[in-house]
């Protein structure tokens, strides 16, 4: 029977029409966006009774969203090769990054707001300054797909995780690949820095997680808890727990300082693509392929790591909380799992659930585009004229379609109207295609011009030591 500290599933969310990708908190805790293969992002507010909302505008699966720091921008990534960047609010304006060559796979926010980094299976990972919201850098070394990239706490290092079975540390100040840990069994399909930067989480493709230390570069710690792929982990702002979600339909949750397995979590049916604590770690959220987003209190949490706190006190300098490296340093050590694990099914304990299948208000997005190295235009605003290219109406079925959904006045104000988004969709397709290649046009022009300086430089230098070699003879004369 579950106990007052155990985790317990308050509510459920349903919205989306396919698996659930990617989840992540707003930093005051009151919001939860979600990405899904069907497309689009979702915005859902914590509060009883609150509307979603569907934001509409990337052409493909949806595989990564997050909150920057101050909670003002949504990112996401998708295969449509785009990242966007969303206000996340009813007029949901947005805009669209287009550098990398693949499928996008993550994309993450540094701590402090100003840089966000993005994972491609062009097997590179790209960083774009918000501030000015332009491409800075890529960093190449991956030989495949990359599947994830995190920025450390200070903002100082990137790890990545890639299908060439490595996982690279990168120095973010001289953009060099710095450290690199080998997994020969299976790649990381995730990667996470624990809240204080000293160490690194991976989730195996092989079932395993595996905690690496980055100051001593060593595995410290090989969890063998899963039967399935693992997907993704959250660390706890504690540092102390961990959460992981697997393709065999579980969540677990890992105590690090005693190194054991404590829950598992039973909730979802099939697959788990995705969890994450919020920034309190007194939630956690979950979705995977049942195209639920399961919303869980923590409750173990308070208790434990107080006591942990006080038991280590003496031990520890002040200014940091206890770590499971300050306690013990552990070599790899494999665990199945144990009789004293606690095993909740919210299937069977908890019959009140409180489902919110919230009424959804669809956004469309009237973007800009960001190519390579090309500021973001500005947003049109509401008396501007819309152009109609930056709609999409291929993904306007009927059923989610604006005009059928139960909305106030003031909701359809800001989304456009019948006439505006009946545009044929091969106009549209052709308006596009029309883009893409003046894109390209540019591009082409822009090396041109470049290849056409650097010949004029050569010539004069050219035509310099003519001149110097005429008057040397000149002079022998």
């Amino acid at each position: 029977f579950p106990s007052q500290e155990d985790p317990v599933l308050e509510r459920y969310f349903k919205g989306h029409k396919a698996a659930i990708t990617s989840v992540d908190f707003s930093p005051n805790g009151k919001q939860l966006a979600t990405g899904s293969w069907d497309t689009f992002l979702m915005l859902w507010s914590l509060r009883p009774q609150a509307r979603a909302f569907r934001y509409v505008g990337h052409k493909d699966v949806i595989t990564s969203v997050q909150f920057s720091p101050l909670g003002n921008l949504l990112a996401s990534a998708s295969r449509d090769r785009t990242i966007r960047l969303w206000i996340p609010d009813k007029r949901g304006k947005s805009s669209e990054f287009k550098a990398h060559t693949a499928p996008v796979r993550s994309v993450d926010f540094s701590a402090d707001g100003q840089f966000l980094a993005s994972a491609s299976e062009d097997k590179s990972i790209k960083v774009w300054n918000m501030y000015r919201q332009r491409f800075l850098y890529s960093l190449y070394r991956h030989t495949h797909w990359v599947r994830c990239a995190k920025f450390s706490p200070d903002g100082r290092l990137i790890v990545s995780c890639s299908e060439d079975k490595t996982i690279k540390i990168w120095d973010t100040t001289n953009k060099q690949c710095v450290n690199n840990f080998s997994d020969f069994v299976g790649f990381a399909n995730f990667v996470a820095f624990n809240p204080n930067g000293t160490c690194i989480a991976s989730a195996g493709s092989d079932h395993t997680v595996k905690i690496w230390d980055i100051r001593v570069n060593k595995l410290l710690q090989h969890y063998q808890v899963h039967s399935g792929g693992v997907n993704c982990v959250s660390f706890h702002p504690s540092g102390n727990y961990l959460i992981t979600a697997s393709s065999d339909g579980t969540l677990k949750i890992l105590d690090l300082l005693e190194g054991r397995l404590i829950y598992t979590l039973q909730g979802h049916t099939g697959p788990v693509f995705t969890v994450s604590f919020s920034k309190g770690g007194e939630l956690f959220t979950s979705g995977g392929a049942d195209a639920q987003v399961l919303l869980w209190r923590t409750n173990f949490d308070e208790l434990n790591y107080k006591d942990v706190s006080k038991r280590n006190l003496k031990r520890l300098h002040f200014d940091s909380p206890p770590h499971l490296l300050d306690i013990y340093p552990r070599t790899p050590h494999p665990h199945e799992g144990r009789i004293d694990t606690v095993e909740i099914n919210p299937k069977l304990d908890v019959t009140d659930l409180q489902t919110s299948t919230p009424p959804v208000v669809d956004i469309l997005s009237f973007d800009s585009t960001t190519t390579t190295e090309t500021t973001v235009r500005t947003l049109p605003d509401k008396g501007e004229e819309i152009c109609g290219y930056f709609l999409n109406p291929s993904l306007m079925s009927s059923e989610c379609s604006p005009t059928i959904l139960k909305k106030k006045t003031e909701d359809i104000s800001d989304l456009p109207s019948e006439s505006q988004r009946s545009i044929p969709l091969a106009v549209t397709d052709a308006l596009e295609h029309i883009m893409e290649q003046l894109n390209v046009l540019t591009q082409t022009v822009s090396i041109l011009e470049q290849r056409l300086t650097l010949t004029e430089d050569k010539l004069k230098d050219c035509l310099e030591n003519q001149q110097k070699l005429f008057n040397a003879i000149q002079q022998k004369i």
